[in-house]
Formats: structure tokens, C-alpha cells, sequence
């Protein structure tokens, strides 16, 4: 359980960055952890404060909050936009509200922080980062939560790419996997329904791997050929719905895989594969990187290493060789345990906390930003617009 926050003397003198919540399940819990660990591991210069947390059920919330340390709480996302005490709201809600909380909470003088996708639509994202920008003007920044940038050991792979180890990029593979919908008897939850999702694995997985290809090569993609599949096409509908009766079943409006290619500008060419049908896969997310002088490869469940092969080496004893990501000169980890002592998935919402915290501080557009989220949105976009045309494939006769 997360325990309340206690603070030194130190901490409690520094200018709080006060916290305001929207939606407390698992992004809700994980941001939380974040916010509540970063000032204790990190020294940041404005002290986080959890000051409210709002849901739709009072008595949940209420619940959650106690538990987690909340200060107050709220039903209504319209009221703890508008209070004078929030100087940041964290959206942690499904994507079919990620706009018109983000706009309100921009117009009301807030930072933003959203969860990934930063929306549903190209259009939703736009007025997003259009938004964002003006109140950047103002004083006020806004950042997408793709927290997998956060990972100490990818960190460390964009860095060792920006120095040139790799040399110039030949390929780019990200793969991630999940297998909870395997069971057609899996009931029709929010997540597999398009208008409150906005796209299945694609919107879900494919835009973790998107940013990640992205930020690690250090460059855009600039086009795509797409397919995506349903494989279960109708779900019994949850149980807390009036509808729920005699085993009804709903229609599944969202992908349950997405495939893509796609080439970056520099002609790099990578490749993405999205799915929550990949038997035995949990959360199986792996990155490689082709280069002229060298690769790198990266696996989610052994998230403290980095794999690392060296071109210029002889051949007699070149290869793939281990990095263990734990050194304090390593991304983030100068703050944490001595060498050998591993992090989690938990942390890389610490280090994101972190990351806007400084970025507030400093007045400097945070990364990823809106504008970054929406670039995001248009290869999502892309991917559904090929994958439509049906034509990744060329019939063979």
C-alpha cells in the first residue's frame, strides 16, 4: 500500500506543486506512485502535493484516497479544474474525455499531464496542441504520459544513439504483446469500444511503440502501410450494464491487433506489431535497433539490461553483450540503489513526475509534449487509413 508522504524539513520548505487528479484505477494508482515518490528519491525544486483526486463513485474515491493519501476529493472533473488550490491536473481517464478535460484544465491556468493516447481523434489533438501552446505563452505546459521513455535502460539506448554508436540506423523493430482478450467470454469493456477508446491494440500498445521508435532513432516517421484485425467481434457485455441480460452480447468496434511498416526520413525503415491476442505474452515489449557500426536490443521483462553489439569490433569475439543499467552514471539512477539493485515498471512514473516537475520548474516545454502527442496521433491515424484501404498485401494468384 502507498503509504502518506512525510517530508523533511528541506522538502516542506520548497514551493508545492499541487496536485490534482482525474481518475483513480491503474494509471490513476501508478501516476500516484509517481508523485508521491519522485520528492522523496529525487531533489526537485517545487514539492509535490497530492491535493485532489477525483471519480464518478464518492464513496470509491473517497476510499482510494484515504488509502493512497489524497487530501480531498471530488465527483465532478468540472470542480477540481476550476479550484484555486490545483496548480496541475493529471488526467489518468479513458481518451474520449482527454480533450475537453485538457482544454478546460489549459483555460483555467493549469499544467496538464495526460495519459497516452493524448486523444481519440487527429482533430481532438490538434485543439489539444493548439491549446497547449498558447498557454505555454502564459506560463502553463502540458505533457503526454508515454512513460516507457522513462526506463532507465531506454534512456540510455537514445543516448548511446545520439552519440553515434550505431552509426547511421538501417532498422528499427518494436514489438508489444499482451494476451488478456485470448478469451472470447472476456467481457465488453471501455477498452473495446471505439467511441470511448478510440482504437483497440493500435491506440492502446501501438502508440507506446510508436514514441519509442521515434525517441530512440531520434527522428519521425514519414509514412506507414498498415493492417489491423478483430479476431473476437462480439463480447458478453459487463455485468453493472442494464443491458446485461440473458448472456446479450455487444459488438467490438475497436482492433485487437495492428500491424505496420514504416519509413523514417532518413529512410531508416522500421517495422511495429501490436496485439492483446498474443497468447502467453503479459506485457511483452521489445525494441531492436540495426545499425552501420552497431545494435542494440531491449526487452520489458528484463527492463534493467540493455543489449549491445559493437560492429567494429573483430568478428573473432564480437557480439551481443550484456549492459546491466544500474550504474549512477546511467539515466535517473544516481538517485537510487548502489549498483546491481534493480528498478521496476513503477519507477519510470517517478522518473516522469520528475521530469515535469524540473521541466515546470525551468518554464521549458516538457518532453513529450502535446505537440509531440499529436504528431503521434497522425501515424495512429495513418496506420487505420492504410489498414482500411486493405492494401498491405498484394493478392497472390
Amino acid at each position: 500500500m502507498i503509504q502518506p508522504q512525510h517530508e523533511d524539513a528541506t522538502t516542506a520548505q520548497k514551493p508545492p506543486l499541487r496536485v490534482g487528479m482525474i481518475g483513480y484505477a491503474f494509471m490513476g494508482a501508478a501516476h500516484t506512485q509517481g508523485w508521491l515518490t519522485a520528492g522523496r528519491v529525487f531533489d526537485l525544486p517545487r514539492r509535490p502535493v497530492l491535493a485532489a483526486l477525483c471519480g464518478r463513485d464518492e464513496a470509491t474515491v473517497r476510499t482510494v484516497a484515504d488509502r493512497h493519501g489524497w487530501a480531498t476529493t471530488e465527483t465532478d472533473w468540472r470542480v477540481l479544474v476550476a479550484r484555486d488550490d490545483i496548480d496541475i491536473v493529471d488526467i489518468c481517464t479513458p481518451g474520449d474525455s482527454h480533450a475537453e478535460i485538457a482544454l478546460a484544465a489549459l483555460a483555467a491556468g493549469k499544467h496538464v499531464l495526460c495519459e497516452k493516447p493524448l486523444a481519440n481523434t487527429v482533430a481532438e489533438a490538434e485543439a489539444m496542441a493548439e491549446a497547449a501552446e498558447a498557454a505555454h505563452e502564459r506560463g502553463r505546459l502540458a505533457m503526454v504520459g508515454f512513460n516507457y521513455r522513462r526506463v532507465p535502460a531506454l534512456a540510455l539506448a537514445r543516448r548511446m544513439i545520439a552519440e553515434g554508436r550505431l552509426g547511421t540506423l538501417r532498422h528499427v523493430r518494436l514489438t508489444y504483446l499482451q494476451d488478456w482478450l485470448v478469451d472470447p467470454a472476456f467481457p465488453l469493456t471501455w477498452r473495446l469500444r471505439k467511441e470511448r477508446a478510440g482504437s483497440g491494440a493500435l491506440g492502446d500498445l501501438g502508440a507506446h511503440i510508436v514514441d519509442l521508435g521515434q525517441y530512440l532513432a531520434g527522428e519521425l516517421l514519414v509514412g506507414v502501410s498498415g493492417l489491423t484485425r478483430t479476431f473476437v467481434t462480439e463480447r458478453p457485455l459487463p455485468s453493472d450494464e442494464p443491458e446485461a441480460v440473458d448472456g446479450r452480447l455487444g459488438m467490438v468496434t475497436v482492433d485487437d491487433t495492428a500491424l505496420f511498416t514504416a519509413r523514417f526520413a532518413s529512410g531508416a525503415v522500421a517495422s511495429f506489431e501490436a496485439s492483446r491476442f498474443a497468447t502467453g505474452r503479459k506485457n511483452s515489449l521489445r525494441v531492436e535497433l540495426n545499425g552501420e557500426r552497431g545494435s542494440l536490443a531491449f526487452d520489458l521483462e528484463r527492463l534493467n539490461e540493455l543489449a549491445y553489439h559493437d560492429h567494429t569490433e573483430p568478428a573473432t569475439h564480437a557480439g551481443f553483450r550484456r549492459i546491466l543499467v544500474t550504474e549512477p552514471d546511467h539515466p535517473y539512477l544516481d538517485a537510487w540503489w548502489p549498483p546491481g539493485h534493480g528498478l521496476g515498471y513503477e519507477h519510470t512514473f517517478v522518473h516522469q513526475a520528475r521530469d515535469l516537475v524540473h521541466a515546470i520548474a525551468d518554464g521549458r516545454n516538457p518532453e513529450p509534449s502535446f505537440a509531440d502527442g499529436l504528431q503521434i496521433q497522425r501515424v495512429l491515424a495513418a496506420v487505420e487509413e492504410s489498414a482500411e484501404k486493405d492494401s498491405a498485401y498484394t493478392p497472390i494468384d
